[in-house]
């Protein structure tokens, strides 16, 4: 049996928006279509709830139904609320630009990234030679926090207690594998504290580095530039490691005038 969610509710917070928004975060890439029982199971509420709290989604324009299949998908106003936060984000509109020239200039793939939980999801993801990538990212799309270079740049960024926080949700199947993972982790954040950034190969052939931006006034986000097809090596990523270091205290002088 799911365990219930619990959520807070009371004078911080309103418990039937906390629901609702969780109903939303239970579509997935990959997942077109959920019924009130998956999406009951996915978020830990009863099927009364889901069905109320559905119906009221579909009212308000932010589900469809599709009767035919008893079932719920993503509508057309969701993406308008991320085209919104995309085209009204102040920090896109000053280094968007940067990084698609700096993607052209090194003939690089550069992302920008910050958390959603302990996902990180890209805000910009500019490839350099898409038809080539093994992979497709676009803006939107979330890596795990704990195996790329993006969150773990990111964890080197946050307050050590949000640190602290998020490494203990970072769990594998066996103790000694969780323990061995926030070993590498840690070893990442030391490698930024140290060289100002972390490198990770988390996809084969792919070399990754990143770097936190933190500047007072903004949220966490991590920077980061990687090459496909590409053999790994200690001299390819301290070369990167040096363009993304120029590269970040180009976008946060920038960021920090503005």
């Amino acid at each position: 049996m799911v365990q219930a969610r619990r959520y807070a509710g009371g004078v911080d917070g309103n418990r039937s928006l906390e629901r609702g928004i969780e109903i939303l975060r239970a579509f997935r890439p990959g997942v077109d279509t959920l019924g009130n029982g998956e999406i009951a199971e996915r978020c830990g509420l009863s099927r009364s709830t889901v069905s109320r709290l559905t119906r009221t989604l579909v009212n308000s324009g932010m589900l469809d139904e599709v009767r035919s299949e008893r079932a719920y998908r993503l509508a057309a106003s969701v993406v308008s609320i991320g085209h919104a936060m995309r085209t009204g984000s102040p920090v896109l509109n000053a280094i968007g630009p940067m990084m698609r020239a700096e993607s052209a200039k090194r003939r690089l793939n550069v992302g920008l990234a910050t958390a959603d939980r302990t996902m990180m999801v890209y805000l910009e993801s500019i490839r350099y030679s898409p038809r080539a990538a093994l992979r497709n990212v676009v803006a939107g799309q979330q890596v795990p926090m704990e195996l790329t270079s993006l969150g773990r740049a990111y964890l080197a960024g946050v307050a050590e207690t949000e640190r602290e926080r998020l490494l203990k949700q970072f769990r594998r199947r066996s103790t000694a594998a969780t323990r061995a993972l926030l070993a590498d982790v840690r070893r990442s954040i030391g490698s930024v504290e140290r060289d100002g950034y972390c490198a990770v190969s988390w996809q084969p052939a792919v070399l990754a580095v990143a770097t936190p931006v933190v500047l007072d006034g903004l949220p966490v986000y991590a920077l980061n530039m990687s090459l496909q097809n590409v053999d790994r090596s200690d001299a390819l990523a301290s070369e990167l490691g040096a363009y993304l270091n120029a590269f970040a205290a180009k976008c946060k002088e920038v960021l920090a005038g503005g």
